[in-house]
């Protein structure tokens, strides 16, 4: 009976170690493709700003000299824009699905509704409520914690954003999520 009592102690402690593997690479998952998805918003949105638009930045006060420290910055990347965008960026996670990669069990989250109205291939996208909630929250959570990171990307016309961001600075994505399968 002891032996019997220890192997199943043995065997729960196995599945729930399973279980949580499962349920953190199924979060790490979410997590990143929601910075990901993020990050392609945020450039969309930047880029559809005339960039002939300015904004005035800096101290309304009068020097003593009798001028005033005003610069024109491109709106686009302003901190006010930046702000603005992360204030509503993730309303746009209904617009997404979720695809299971068929090899690795992975998670990733695609467009569902293309920006510029193009076909897309929505085979073996799941795409509903409890994805577009689920990752609308997870968006905002990232949006939340990391606001400064973010304005910090944006406000300077950065590259490989996505990688920087959700990879290197903030850990949401392990790198081996994003490189091609023949790289793995």
């Amino acid at each position: 009976m002891n032996g019997w009592v220890s192997s199943m102690f043995c065997l729960s402690v196995i599945l729930l170690l399973l279980l949580r593997g499962a349920f953190t690479r199924k979060s790490q998952d979410l997590h990143c493709g929601a910075c990901r998805a993020l990050v392609d918003e945020l450039e969309w949105e930047i880029a559809r700003v005339d960039p002939k638009k300015t904004i005035q930045m800096g101290s309304f006060r009068i020097n003593p000299d009798g001028s005033q420290s005003v610069l024109e910055v491109p709106y686009a990347r302003s901190e006010a824009h930046l702000t603005e965008l992360l204030e509503r960026i993730c309303e746009h996670m209904n617009e997404y699905g979720e695809k299971v990669d068929p090899s690795t069990h992975r998670k990733s989250y695609v467009r569902v509704i293309s920006h510029d109205g193009t076909k897309m291939d929505l085979s073996e996208t799941k795409f509903d409520g409890d994805v577009a909630s689920s990752l609308k929250f997870a968006c905002e959570s990232i949006a939340e914690e990391y606001e400064d990171e973010l304005i910090e990307f944006f406000s300077h016309e950065a590259e490989n954003v996505k990688d920087r961001l959700c990879s290197k600075r903030t850990d949401l994505c392990d790198h081996a999520l994003h490189l091609p399968h023949d790289e793995l």
